[in-house]
């Protein structure tokens, strides 16, 4: 089945399905980036149900505040959460808090890269009542089986004892099986060596990360029957460790990768912090090509998985009828350079980086008309937690969230702008800042890209500025030309116009500030300045 038909669709969303990769490029889906090798039928089966967002991005293409802005509708500046494993204030509410003051819940399988805040707890007296404990420590979720990929699993670990009981015989099964490999001597080849990625995982297929939460996922909806459910299903791949079982370890080779996009006069004439950013491990390695060229293709085996796993999924749920009435989001939380700009992870506010899929199925009568269509529209991160909310009438929360609800996209409402997209960094936290000589406190970045330029502004630095219509591969940096100075004041205007927006006053609702303006008396008896 390609799309939902018109006489299939329901007339309200019962089910909310939102499906998370980490580090997965826009570029890298066949519907976004067609004619390349690698061929995702299942995403672009996925697009054809729905509407396929081509500028959709991030508020920060790190993992942490990422999806803490996805989670929260509020952007890092208000959210604070600033880099990974920064806690989670205690005052900011998540998507599944909203949908528990409803009586909803929503269910976890993945990642989340939470870090809850018990000294901020602590600090107040604060006791967490035990009905809210679990979304207290999971961001909001009711968890399923977190599993955020990067380390070691400790003995509670479902996926562990799962890989134990599948005969993976272990203490360590992630390390020696999942991201492990046999070279050709027969000796052990550790997946966090990045000459080892074209090695396949010691883990079968059917047994490594994404097809096991895919099997999770499908296992929960089918117990769920006809009641309804929230479920957020979060791929850790196809970020690093770039390990892919067999098949997909070797699906693609170099010749089918593209070559990264990048200049000389980049690093002989690079701004400060992008020289910094050059200087790291990971950067060092994938400017050189034999890098580039043993990754790119295993990145591309597990985008090529993750496809293969959604199809499955979407199979699934038509068979069970679930199509109908359910809400499903597909996107990422940031993308992965690969080299592109002389850089390796992500970080950056280079394109490849913050450029994200965004794919929404509205199987409404209602977004009929725009099934199957692309949207050139500006559309943030931000944005998801107020779409489903929407979607499932509940309170919008437009005292807290800075995000906007796309249904009225999806449902063919043209009036529905964004003149910009912003997003931050704060990189305290990495090598770059001891590089620069930086404080702890003098390493923010803010981006503003509108249709025409992305302008960069650096705490302590000249901003970085590109003119996306003549120069789209971001190649020539115009931020120090005179030229353009006016281009750059317009620019930092507008980071200020967009800083007016945030939302700060967020303990109380919209309704509440009118019913206490100039209500002294009223409220009160109060009286002030009466003659």
């Amino acid at each position: 089945m390609d799309q939902v038909q018109p006489s299939q669709a329901s007339s309200e969303i019962k089910n909310v399905l939102f499906i998370m990769c980490d580090q997965l490029r826009a570029d890298h889906l066949s519907c976004y980036a067609p004619g390349g090798a690698l061929k995702t039928p299942n995403l672009d089966r996925l697009a054809a149900m729905g509407v396929r967002f081509d500028r959709a991005y991030v508020n920060s293409a790190v993992c942490g505040p990422s999806r803490a802005s996805y989670y929260t509708g509020r952007y890092p500046l208000s959210h604070r959460v600033t880099w990974n494993r920064v806690p989670h204030p205690i005052d900011e509410l998540y998507l599944g808090d909203y949908l528990a003051q409803s009586g909803r819940d929503c269910h976890l399988l993945g990642k989340t890269h939470h870090v809850p805040d018990p000294a901020g707890a602590n600090a107040r007296r604060f006791q967490v009542q035990p009905e809210a404990a679990e979304r207290f420590w999971q961001g909001g979720f009711t968890a399923l089986e977190r599993y955020d990929g990067h380390f070691e699993m400790g003995p509670d670990s479902e996926y562990r004892q799962y890989l134990q009981a599948r005969g993976y015989d272990s203490e360590r099964p992630w390390e020696d099986y999942v991201i492990g490999s046999q070279d050709d001597q027969g000796q052990f080849a550790s997946g966090w060596y990045m000459r080892n990625a074209s090695l396949p995982a010691r883990v079968q297929a059917q047994d490594s990360e994404t097809a096991y939460f895919t099997q999770r996922a499908m296992d929960f909806i089918s117990a769920k029957g006809e009641e309804p459910w929230a479920l957020h299903l979060s791929f850790i791949k196809p970020h690093w460790p770039y390990k892919a079982p067999a098949p997909y370890h070797d699906r693609f080779g170099a010749d089918d990768a593209c070559a990264p996009v990048r200049a000389e006069h980049e690093r002989t004439e690079a701004h400060p912090v992008h020289a910094a950013y050059q200087q790291h491990e990971e950067s060092l390695s994938f400017a050189q090509d034999e890098v580039w060229r043993t990754i790119k293709p295993v990145y591309m085996g597990l985008v090529q998985q993750i496809d293969e796993e959604v199809g499955r999924l979407l199979d699934m749920l038509e068979q069970q009828d679930r199509l109908k009435d359910t809400l499903i989001i597909f996107s990422s939380d940031h993308g992965d350079l690969l080299g592109d700009h002389w850089l390796g992870e992500k970080e950056y506010f280079f394109e490849n980086a913050i450029r994200v899929p965004l794919i929404v199925v509205d199987p409404r009568a209602a977004a009929n008309a725009t099934r199957g269509q692309s949207s050139d529209a500006f559309v943030e991160c931000v944005d998801v937690t107020p779409t489903i909310l929407d979607a499932l009438h509940l309170p919008a929360q437009e005292h807290r969230v800075e995000g906007r609800s796309l249904i009225p996209l999806l449902q063919g409402q043209s009036d529905w702008a964004r003149e910009y997209t912003v997003a931050s960094l704060d990189y305290a936290y990495r090598e770059a800042r001891q590089i620069l000589g930086r404080g702890v406190d003098e390493c923010r970045g803010l981006m503003l890209r509108d249709g025409d330029y992305k302008y960069i502004h650096w705490q302590g630095y000249r901003p970085q500025l590109f003119d996306l219509k003549q120069d789209p591969d971001e190649l020539h940096d115009l931020g120090a030309d005179p030229a353009h100075a006016a281009v750059c004041r317009r620019m930092k205007e507008g980071l200020l116009d967009w800083h007016d927006t945030l939302k700060g006053r967020a303990s109380e609702s919209w309704a509440a500030v009118e019913n206490r303006t100039n209500a002294h008396e009223r409220m009160m008896n109060i009286l002030i300045g009466r003659w």
